[in-house]
């Protein structure tokens, strides 16, 4: 799951964005809406946490912008108004959740897998193939039975070949999904990862090289 954070109060985004990551979610973070509307323009984005009071471009119109694109992501609309027609008027501009703040953490948790859920194919929460599990909510993984000790990127990498039953991941993909847009993208990470991935997963090998096309399970 990929996330952008847009939120002017830098301690409030950096800590949300660190709380999702410690979920296995990749997040980019930005403190501005014209900071906003130039991400997601670049990347593809499942969720879009967006505080409504932005400086440069404000929230409204980064919400008016993405909707009327046609963007893929899902908005949550965060503000320090919790008056009726605030979120009235937040989702009718194309926010497809709201949240008042000051919030609880497990509530924006909460809302952000729901949304992300509705951005694509209905998937069930625990994945299975070839004998590997992924329990995506409590994130722990096995493979016929057997505990997999996976660091988040590994876990990360493992859910985006699940969720391609079968079909080929290319490195560039993986990249994408998997690590924020900081990542060098002539990084050797991606080949690491599936390396210290294949180790875990045992025999027989599991995850397969697609010459020239990337890798599946």
């Amino acid at each position: 799951m990929r996330v952008l954070v847009a939120e002017d109060e830098r301690a409030l985004a950096d800590l949300v964005a660190e709380g999702l990551r410690r979920h296995a979610m990749t997040v980019d973070v930005v403190y501005d809406g014209a900071a906003a509307l130039q991400c997601a323009g670049l990347n593809e984005y499942d969720v879009l946490i967006l505080d409504r009071d932005l400086p440069e471009v404000h929230g409204d119109d980064v919400c008016r912008a993405l909707a009327g694109n046609g963007a893929h992501v899902r908005i949550l609309m965060l503000t320090a108004s919790g008056a009726v027609s605030d979120r009235v008027v937040g989702l009718d501009l194309g926010a497809d959740d709201y949240l008042p703040k000051p919030f609880e953490y497990a509530e924006l948790l909460a809302r952000v897998r729901a949304l992300a859920r509705r951005s694509r194919p209905s998937l069930p929460p625990v994945l299975r193939r070839s004998g590997i599990v992924v329990d995506v909510p409590h994130r722990q993984a096995f493979r016929d039975g057997r505990y997999l000790p996976l660091s988040r990127k590994e876990f990360s990498v493992l859910e985006v070949l699940m969720r391609a039953r079968g079909s080929t991941v290319s490195a560039e993909e993986l990249l994408e999904r998997a690590w924020d847009e900081n990542t060098d993208p002539f990084t050797t990470v991606v080949k690491v990862t599936i390396r210290k991935l294949r180790v875990k997963l045992g025999d027989p090998p599991a995850i397969v090289t697609v010459p020239g096309g990337g890798y599946r399970l």
